[in-house]
């Protein structure tokens, strides 16, 4: 595979468009935004700036990198000559299908379509194709160019021959892949949501409050970001997508999102991205600083 498409140019997508390039691949990154593609452009240069003031890379690597990402608004234009498709859209499952309709019309034959989704099933988006076998999960973490894993999710009808094919596809790009098979939450997201979940659930009983759950969880059991914390940063909108999905999915009480984080995405209080969440981000994220509907 040389040619790669990356739908979507927000957080995740910009950041898989990066390892890519920077691994020597030529990458099509997509959007319905211009602007939204010149600010990923000005994200992945910063990022790449960062790297060669740390010495990880030179100036060299950086303009390669650059050099091998094009830009695109119009998706057919943008994946009619991919040999891989990593689709990193909104965590939407209206959106990712009609996204993969269009792939299987607009893409050739040969081309394997996969998604970054953090919960929703392959073999649901693979089924609204005419390739099930080359439908695949390649599930990156936040930050794409820092963090090692790739879960590689393979749906019911995913072929030997394509999930071997990612799994080395991900090695070329420094990653450590590891295979999971589809069921709701995969594996990150079924053991990490259930844990942010109860943290919420021990905040909205009065079990302890924002800053001594997270202290527990980061001195305690070695996290390096507390649970509350890392729910801010991920979206507490996104989280409650997701405890949605495994809650439907398995049809388990367990898997019941804290009506404290239904009430908080319902508030528009959503965390990093809307400027409050469990702490207030107003300032940055360099310093926590507990919202004020928490302090005691």
């Amino acid at each position: 595979m040389e040619q790669i498409s990356v739908i979507g140019s927000g957080t995740m997508g910009n950041g898989i468009a990066h390892v890519f390039a920077q691994n020597g691949f030529k990458v099509n990154l997509i959007d319905i935004s211009q602007d939204a593609l010149d600010r990923a452009l000005k994200t992945i240069g910063k990022n790449l700036d960062r790297m060669v003031a740390k010495e990880k890379i030179d100036e060299a690597t950086k303009n390669a990198t650059l050099e091998n990402i094009t830009t695109h608004t119009d998706l057919k234009t943008g994946v009619s000559d991919a040999d891989l498709v990593v689709e990193a859209a909104t965590e939407n499952v209206n959106i990712k299908l009609k996204i993969f309709e269009d792939l299987e019309a607009f893409t050739k034959p040969s081309c394997i379509l996969a998604s970054n989704t953090s919960s929703i099933p392959i073999t649901k988006i693979g089924a609204v194709t005419k390739r099930p076998d080359k439908v695949i999960g390649m599930h990156f973490m936040n930050p794409v160019p820092v963090m090692k894993l790739v879960e590689v999710i393979r749906g019911y009808a995913t072929s030997d021959e394509v999930t071997s094919l990612i799994m080395e596809t991900s090695k070329k790009l420094g990653k450590v892949p590891t295979e999971v098979n589809d069921y709701p939450g995969f594996i990150a997201n079924r053991i990490l949501m259930p844990m942010i979940n109860e943290a919420i659930i021990s905040l909205h009983e009065s079990v302890a409050g924002v800053e001594e759950i997270d202290t527990v969880m980061k001195l305690g059991m070695a996290h390096p970001m507390g649970p509350l914390q890392l729910a801010d940063f991920i979206g507490l909108d996104v989280c409650l997508s997701i405890m949605n999905v495994l809650y439907e999915g398995f049809g388990n009480p367990k898997y019941a999102p804290c009506p404290l984080l239904v009430n908080m995405v319902t508030a528009g209080y959503l965390g990093v991205k809307s400027g409050e969440g469990f702490y207030s981000w107003g300032h940055g994220t360099k310093e926590l600083i507990v919202s004020d509907q928490f302090k005691k």
